[in-house]
């Protein structure tokens, strides 16, 4: 089992942790300064996010580091899991990289959908825009009315209507769907009540400016909108979807699900151990060179092991993620699911740790917009409940190991 960093991704690695801290790092207090500041809204895009954005992509785009997510395709850089596994954890310690290098979500997932499940038509009119950074996408799935950890409870509902189908219900969290780029939403819907319970749903490609397709409101993260990106709440009212906008076919969302939520969960691990990483950075220039009593934060109190306790953390937990890379690489998606389970419910657990410890040794400034660590905190927080909260991930772990010790009674 070889988890280490191969030959073809190191120089991948040293030139984007070069180019976040070169050109990225830089602007991106600049760019989150920007946000509401256009006469639009909060959600539009000023000529300066712009300019930053697209500037840094066409960089990016200049010396090839692009489209890294796509593994075990020709459309990417033919990447193991294993190998982007480590590129995600540096574009976790930026606010911006992971869109600079078109590795941003829900893209990613979605492209993820149109190039393994999407036909000839659906690559040319939503994927070749997606590869080239043109456009953004939404991934439509939770429900507020449901309990959306079982995806079963999937209400909303899709009649077929001559040559379309017809969308009535709502969904939220919608994260991308309030960026003015956004124009693909892939929508789960409800096709075939009587079906059996992972046959009853099917996978949708819609245009946002689809009408009777509505935005009602941001959902607000701990008192903050995420704007520009936004979670939206949706309602879908007689919308009108051609069926051959379909993916796959009817009654098989399931399988497309699946297929999507594999690799971007590990991409969000390994993005948190990131994250972790740069809250560890912080903290220690903040013990080393602020003084407290007469000597430096590190000496006091219980931070030696405070940072030593973070060290470990961090390195048990990549060690995992990159295990649960490595399944999915050599044992597919379905026997990977008991390690992808485990990293997700691990990994932003231990991250939110080590950023509560680093906001706690920056004092009051921790909390403020002064530092990314509020920032990160209220990310990692919610990626406890994204694609799936923690008690689900449990319970597939713990089923995984129980049936080890179920005797056959065949």
């Amino acid at each position: 089992m070889d988890l280490g960093i191969s030959d073809r991704a190191a120089p991948l690695i040293a030139a984007i942790k070069d180019m976040i801290a070169a050109q990225i790092a830089p602007v991106e207090a600049e760019f989150a300064a920007e946000v509401g500041k256009h006469p639009d809204g909060r959600f539009a895009l000023t000529d300066r996010q712009i300019a930053i954005m697209e500037g840094l992509k066409q960089t990016a785009r200049d010396r090839g580091l692009w489209n890294f997510w796509l593994t075990g395709s020709d459309a990417g850089y033919g990447l193991t899991t294993v190998e982007y596994a480590y590129l995600a954890e540096e574009m976790g310690k930026s606010t911006l990289a992971a869109e600079v290098f078109n590795c941003n979500a829900p893209d990613t997932g979605n492209m993820e959908v149109l190039e393994r499940y999407g036909s000839a038509a659906h690559k040319e009119r939503w994927l070749k825009p997606l590869l080239a950074g043109e456009i953004r996408s939404a991934y439509a799935m939770t429900e507020p009315d449901i309990a959306s950890s079982d995806a079963t409870n999937i209400a909303l509902q899709a009649v077929r209507d001559g040559d379309d189908y017809v969308l009535n219900g709502e969904k939220w969290w919608i994260s991308g769907a309030g960026d003015p780029r956004c124009k693909l939403v892939i929508v789960m819907a409800q096709t075939d009540p009587e079906a059996a319970k992972h046959q009853r749903h099917s996978m949708f490609l819609m245009d946002m400016d689809t009408p009777g397709l509505r935005i009602l409101r941001p959902m607000q993260v701990f008192g903050h909108d995420d704007a520009p990106h936004g979670h939206m709440h949706l309602e879908f009212k007689d919308v009108r979807v051609p069926a051959d906008q379909m993916v796959l076919g009817q009654g098989r969302g399931f399988e497309v699900a699946q297929g999507r939520l594999g690799p971007g969960r590990i991409h969000h691990c390994m993005r948190a151990i990131g994250q972790a990483e740069r809250a560890l950075e912080l903290l220690c220039e903040r013990a080393v060179s602020r003084r407290a009593f007469g000597k430096p934060l590190a000496e006091l109190g219980a931070n030696f092991d405070i940072i030593a306790d973070a060290r470990i953390q961090i390195e048990a937990t990549r060690l995992l993620c990159l295990k649960a890379a490595w399944m999915m690489d050599t044992a597919g998606t379905r026997a990977a699911q008991p390690w992808i389970s485990m990293i997700k419910v691990a990994a932003p657990l231990m991250a939110l740790r080590v950023v509560d410890e680093a906001m706690q040794m920056h004092g009051g400034m921790g909390v403020s917009q002064d530092t990314p660590l509020a920032w990160m905190w209220t990310q990692l927080r919610t990626l406890r409940f994204a694609d799936g909260p923690d008690a689900v991930h449990r319970r597939q772990v713990a089923r995984a190991e129980l049936k080890k010790y179920v005797k056959d009674t065949k």
